[in-house]
């Protein structure tokens, strides 16, 4: 069951569509994604290279240029500290070839996730020091490493943070906030508070990006050079799922055209591997299949694996290490798999079933897989889910969360049973003593004030669409919106009543539901579903009986009428094209 509602938003769509030269119904879509406000509607609809802010409005972005020049000018030694994910890797990449580029003496190196934990640490800065190492710059970390960046500066090392993640902070005994800062010579991270850049919602690679685009500028290397980045930053920016408007946008919309006609070795070597060489890359390819791969490494492996492949210089070695990131990735698949299969028998067989907080132990799954696992859990269920797992430190966990449910104050306020933990609303990571897993499932149940109804999934469309308005135009529209991910959702429309003329169920696994229904005005139209073709046929039968569903299987009258929410395009094969409908829900 679940609950579907149509956005509202007030605007005078009349006036703005003429503003600003698109459709109402184009001008609708955009301003239910909240973007709203001269320049950010100017710079959705025309997300171009000029559109960027500048980069020098960015706080300490000056001062760590000036540090650099000086640096690469007395070749001392740098060296570059990334995370193990994707945004890690590719800002790792994107610093190191550019600091190349303007011949500093420098390296890089990535903190194992097992061993060594997110970010940079006390015995990372040791190192540094033992092996001459001059400047440290963070990349996708940094902004939280109060006590050790304070240790590398008595070390004598010169610190530059480059980051994207929210400020630390204490709460003060009157409840207000204080944010923290650490003494690094240099910190870049827009979401400072006294940072007066517009954008705040860039990821690491973003950042780096703006960083070395000041460093360029400054070191008089040409533009364009700085601009051949792009590809790489929309990969990370898709892959660390933050909102796709304002800068972001101009970096996918941009990146995925240059990696279309990538001359990068190493990518091309992976596209090649994963299967898509010659397909027309978009943000699924780069959030479902490239990203996923060089994450593999950062999971299973070393995230080394990943700056090397974007680094390689023939053709046979990028091979060697795309086939290596494919073969950790299907791997990455079987062992989540085998995960989510885990905890769903866990679910379906004890009392967590009825809990409204999910707490899962599964002993022996890898641990970088936790927060993957509570994802597909909580997507199934649509329950705040935590999995926890028994890691090389003891026990650890990942939680997803559902809108509604604060995951990280529901945390808080088990505090004392953690050795540590940290996130947001709608993810959370942690650590315990194995002890402390069943008071945990206890307290956050106890506590919790979600209800029955807070648990139903909701589905939002974006308006009511009849089948008979859609047309290629249309659909050639909507697509102008691309590329859709989180704040820039894909749009979603519904109809009401659709009669159904005949079912097939397709694919190698029969898991694609192909549908032929008839508009109200009697048009044919042709649907297809992924989702789960057991329920469609649970929901046909408890409403219409078995025999309809058969009838609708052979093509013969029947009498089902459904609702559908829905996203049109356009199908081609073998040269031939026609409107489809992609269903994403029916009651």
């Amino acid at each position: 069951m679940e609950k579907w509602f149509i956005k509202n938003k007030k605007a005078n769509y009349k006036e703005l569509a003429s503003k600003y030269g698109v459709s109402e119904f184009i001008m609708k879509l955009i301003v239910n994604r909240d973007i709203i406000g001269g320049k950010a509607i100017r710079t959705f609809i025309k997300p171009e290279l000029e559109n960027f802010h500048n980069s020098y409005d960015m706080k300490d972005i000056k001062r760590a240029t000036d540090i650099l020049k000086d640096k690469i000018k007395e070749n001392k030694k740098i060296r570059i500290i990334g995370d193990y994910d994707v945004d890690g890797v590719i800002s790792v990449y994107i610093l190191y070839r550019s600091l190349k580029e303007c011949n500093a003496n420098v390296d890089y190196d990535i903190p194992d996730r097992i061993k060594d934990g997110y970010g940079i640490n006390i015995n990372i800065m040791k190192k540094a020091k033992e092996e001459g190492v001059d400047t440290i710059i963070t990349c996708d970390n940094g902004i939280a490493a109060i006590d050790t960046i304070e240790y590398g500066k008595m070390l004598g090392l010169t610190i530059i943070v480059t980051d994207h993640h929210d400020i630390p902070f204490v709460e003060k005994e009157d409840g207000k906030i204080e944010y923290i800062s650490s003494v690094a010579d240099a910190i870049i991270n827009p979401k400072q508070q006294d940072c007066n850049y517009e954008f705040k919602n860039l990821c690491g690679a973003g950042v780096a990006f703006k960083l070395i685009e000041s460093l360029f500028n400054q070191m008089n290397i040409e533009k364009i050079k700085c601009y051949n980045l792009i590809e790489f930053v929309a990969i990370a920016t898709v892959c660390d799922v933050v909102d796709l408007i304002g800068e972001n946008r101009i970096f996918v919309k941009n990146g995925i055209d240059m990696i279309n006609k990538t001359s990068n070795i190493g990518l091309k070597a992976l596209m090649k591997e994963t299967g898509i060489e010659g397909k027309k890359v978009s943000t699924y390819h780069l959030g479902f299949v490239i990203g996923p791969s060089i994450n593999a490494s950062g999971r299973l492996d070393n995230a080394k694996r990943g700056v090397r492949l974007l680094l390689s210089n023939t053709e046979e070695e990028a091979s060697i290490l795309a086939k290596e990131l494919f073969l950790l990735n299907e791997e990455r698949k079987d062992m989540t798999k085998m995960g989510v299969e885990r905890a769903i028998e866990i679910v379906k067989t004890t009392k967590i079933k009825k809990q409204k907080v999910f707490v899962i132990y599964i002993e022996d799954v890898h641990e970088s897989l936790a927060g993957i696992i509570a994802g597909r859990i909580r997507e199934k269920y649509n329950v705040p889910t935590i999995i926890i797992t028994n890691s090389y430190e003891g026990a650890k966990g990942s939680g997803r969360s559902i809108e509604g449910y604060n995951m990280f104050l529901e945390l808080l306020k088990c505090k004392s049973l953690f050795y540590k933990f940290g996130g947001h609303p709608m993810a959370a990571g942690l650590s315990l003593d194995i002890n402390n897993i069943e008071t945990l499932r206890e307290e956050l149940n106890k506590n919790t004030t979600l209800k029955d109804k807070d648990l139903i999934p909701k589905v939002t469309v974006d308006m009511p669409l009849p089948l008979d308005y859609i047309n290629h135009e249309l659909i050639y529209e909507i697509e102008s919106l691309e590329p859709f991910g989180k704040g820039n959702t894909k749009p979603l429309f519904a109809n009401k009543n659709l009669k159904i003329i005949k079912g097939d169920i397709l694919g190698k696994k029969q898991n694609v539901l192909k549908l032929s229904i008839k508009s109200q005005n009697g048009k044919a139209f042709n649907g297809i579903y992924f989702g789960d073709i057991e329920k469609f046929e649970a929901t046909i039968i408890s409403k219409y009986k078995k025999s309809e569903l058969e009838n609708l299987y052979k093509g013969v009258p029947n009498n089902v009428y459904l609702d559908f929410i829905f996203y049109p395009s356009i199908n081609e094969y073998n040269g031939y094209s026609n409107i489809q409908i992609v269903i994403e829900s029916f009651r």
